[in-house]
Order: structure tokens, then C-alpha cells, then sequence
């Protein structure tokens, strides 16, 4: 099939033609790009176009695509049993190996990073004995209807502030607060803090590109929840084990985490994890509910233990190394190019924002240039560069990604740079 084959059938099978809104590419322009294969820091569309890739995935393909070790994981897998609806050995290594890396007393495996946000929310509730929830403007937890309130991702490059099909009861749950303000955070507390039963929070967000935390707001997210009996929840289901092995240390003092996308190597995943207490109110040893036919699958279980067993301290070391290579030469062609831009970068993750100074909040973030972001993506992938399609998706370096990848990149970004800038 050709690409426009592809896109043409997929019009008449799925909503907008994709089955996730990022992949339609309308914030940006032109036709979504079909993807056929990967194979380390490539991708591959069905007219077998080669790109070199920074999307990862949207964050799991932190080894490259295709990895042998992972692929022939989920091969063995594969071949002996695909759904058993039973306790398995390889759940079991991989719990013992986040474990060890996270601190994390005891976890429950599921399918997604959205039911692993609902599944958290769910037991802060039942702790508590409350019903209000805080997020924040601009980090997005998934789409279970309690959170889609102000979320990013998606959501906010379809300018969407809230999704059809949330009845108001639901979405006034939820509190959104500004990100980096903790007055915003103390006003609220001080007049419901007594109804909240969590916060949660993005450790990093990046979600809407990447915003640096401001150690001040860390601070207080860590002890005014606590000091009024509520949670807090870290949803590091793009930093765990993205950032280091284990968590982003970015909020130790988080009661529940949620974890996803790296500890399942690419294939479908989610995790909640925290104090044995509060995990211990889960069916079927405590009264909250929560099932799935396909946690803890064995070939996800597998491609996950294969990942983070390729996850050494060296293995971060380069990833940083190479990222670093990537900032420095985005910046260096930046100022070249004269671009009222600018990039923020932590670890492997990196943004490159269309407005002269890094955002501090989602309000900041929407004042950047979306149209010359779509013109700069544009130009990206005619020189078979492929970022994410939003300017609030996060870009993902890779331990395939080596130093002709990168110099590729930055030379692409140079030239497109000058021609997303206005005459």
C-alpha cells in the first residue's frame, strides 16, 4: 500500500483518520506520515521514506526501535502463551525490578498510563474519604473523564479546554491550578483543603513541552498536602525511568506514583505504585475495585525486563550525552537563524519552544508561535526529520540516536528554522 492509500482507507475506518487525535497532524499541516517499520533511530513509512526519528513512540522506544534483546523477549513470550488470566513469573520479576530501582513498597500492573492515573485517584479517594481532586493547567494524566479538564497534550493542540461527553458533576471534581504557583496551591487548601483527598501532579511536565518546576513550588506540592491529610500523586509515566533508573527524585515525598510507557518496552502498560498501605486497598485485599484481562500480560511483562535491563548507569550516561549534543546544537541555530525561539531539556526529553524564553506555566506556553512550529515541522520532515506533530509534545532522544543522527538534525533544523520565521 502507498502512503496515500494508507491515509485513505484509514479516513473512512477511523475518527479524523487516526486512532489517537496527535497522529492526524492538523496543528501542523499536511498529511499524517504512515509509519511501516522502525529499526533503531530510524522510521520507515509505507513508501519505505526513511526519517530519523524524535518522537520514540511518544516516550517508550528509549533503547531505539526494534531492539533485538526486546523483540526476542517478546518472541519467547509469545511462544509460550499470549493471556493466561493468571499470576505469572515474569509480573513478578518485573515488580521486583522497578522495586529495587524506585523504592516503591508494592505495585499493581495495568494496560494504560490513563488507567494508572484513575486507578490512583481512585485509592486517594477511598484513604481519604474525600472527593475533590488538584491538577494543574497543562499537565495531562490521561483521559478518564475526571482529568480531562484543561489538560495538554492532545487536548490542547485541538484547543480544547475540556472534552464533549464529561458531565459537569464529574469535571467539577477537579480543581485546576496554575503550574509553578504555590500561592495558587496555598489559596486552595486553605479554603478546601479539608475536601481534598489528592494532588496530582506531573513530575515534570511534558505534556505541553517541557516546563522546568521551580524548587520553591516542589516544596510546597511536598508538605501543604500532607499538612492537610491529602495525597500526592506523581505521575512519572514519561520521566520513570526516563530520566534515570527508577524515578526523577524530582518528588520524593510522593504518597503514589504512576508509572508507564518505558517499563513496558513499547508495548501497551501502566502502574500504580506506593506505600504498602494505601496499595493494600485494592481488590482483592482492600475495598477499591480494579481489574483488567490484560494486566500483567507476559510478552509486555517480557519487553519490559528486557528494557530496563539494558537501562545501566552507562546507558543514562550516554543518553545525556547525547541529548546534550542535540540542546547545543538547537540552541546554536537558534541564535543563527535569529528565532524567537528557544529549548528546554531534561535528560533525553527535550522541547523547542517558538516564543524567546522557556515557559514557566501553560499560560506562557500557549503565547508561542504554533504557526511557525507548524512551518518548522513541516520543514523538518522534508528533510526526513520526525518530531512530534504539536508544539506541546515532548521530543525523545534515543540510545540508538549517535552523533551523524544528531549533526543530521541540527543542519535539518538550521535551514528550517529560517523558513518558519516570517518574511
Amino acid at each position: 500500500m502507498t502512503n496515500q492509500s494508507i491515509r485513505e482507507a484509514a479516513a473512512g475506518l477511523f475518527p479524523g483518520g487516526v486512532n489517537s487525535p496527535v497522529r492526524s497532524y492538523r496543528s501542523v499541516g499536511g498529511d499524517p506520515v504512515p509509519i511501516a517499520r522502525g529499526q533503531g533511530p530510524f522510521v520507515f513509512d509505507a513508501e519505505e521514506n526513511r526519517y530519523i526519528d524524535f518522537v520514540g513512540g511518544f516516550g517508550p522506544a528509549i533503547l531505539g526501535h526494534a531492539h533485538p534483546a526486546v523483540t526476542a523477549a517478546i518472541s519467547l513470550a509469545a511462544a509460550e502463551g499470549l493471556a493466561f488470566g493468571a499470576l505469572g513469573p515474569r509480573e513478578v520479576a518485573l515488580a521486583e525490578s522497578i522495586r529495587e530501582a524506585t523504592g516503591l513498597e508494592r505495585l499493581r500492573f495495568l494496560n494504560s498510563g490513563t488507567e494508572a492515573t484513575m486507578t490512583a485517584i481512585r485509592i486517594a479517594r477511598a484513604a481519604t474519604g474525600r472527593d475533590l481532586i488538584v491538577k494543574f493547567d497543562g499537565c495531562y494524566h490521561g483521559h478518564s473523564d475526571g482529568l480531562l479538564v484543561k489538560a495538554g497534550s492532545g487536548v490542547a493542540t485541538l484547543g480544547m479546554s475540556d472534552s464533549a461527553g464529561v458531565p459537569q458533576a464529574v469535571a467539577g471534581l477537579t480543581a485546576v491550578l496554575p503550574y509553578n504557583d504555590p500561592a495558587a496551591l496555598m489559596r486552595w487548601f486553605d479554603a478546601r483543603g479539608a475536601e481534598t483527598a489528592a494532588v496530582i501532579v506531573e513530575s515534570i511536565p511534558a505534556n505541553v513541552g517541557i516546563l522546568a518546576p521551580d524548587p520553591e513550588f516542589l516544596e510546597t506540592l511536598q508538605s501543604l498536602p500532607r499538612a492537610h491529610g491529602a495525597l500526592l500523586i506523581a505521575d512519572e509515566i514519561i520521566t520513570g525511568f526516563r530520566l534515570r533508573r527508577g524515578l526523577s527524585g524530582v518528588l520524593p515525598a510522593a504518597d503514589l506514583v504512576t508509572l508507564g510507557k518505558i517499563i513496558g518496552g513499547g508495548l501497551p502498560v501502566g502502574a500504580v505504585g506506593g506505600r504498602a498501605d494505601l496499595l493494600g486497598l485494592l481488590a482483592p485485599e482492600g475495598p477499591v475495585y480494579q481489574a483488567g484481562t490484560f494486566s500483567a500480560n507476559p510478552a509486555v511483562m517480557a519487553a519490559g525486563l528486557a528494557t530496563l535491563e539494558a537501562l545501566t548507569p552507562a546507558a543514562y550516561q550516554r543518553l545525556d550525552q547525547v541529548a546534550r549534543h542535540l540542546e547545543n546544537g538547537l540552541q546554536a541555530a537558534v541564535k543563527r537563524a535569529g528565532a524567537p525561539a528557544s529549548v528546554v531539556r531534561f535528560g533525553s526529553m527535550l522541547s523547542l519552544f517558538f516564543r524567546p524564553a522557556p515557559p514557566r506555566d501553560y499560560a506562557e506556553a500557549r503565547e508561542a508561535d504554533t504557526a511557525a512550529f507548524a512551518r518548522f515541522h513541516r520543514a523538518m520532515r522534508q528533510r526526513g526529520i520526525l518530531i512530534p506533530p504539536s508544539q506541546f509534545e515532548t521530543w525523545f532522544v534515543s540510545l540508538a540516536h549517535n552523533e551523524p543522527e544528531i549533526d543530521a538534525a541540527v543542519r535539518a533544523a538550521a535551514e528550517a528554522l529560517r523558513e518558519a520565521l516570517p518574511a
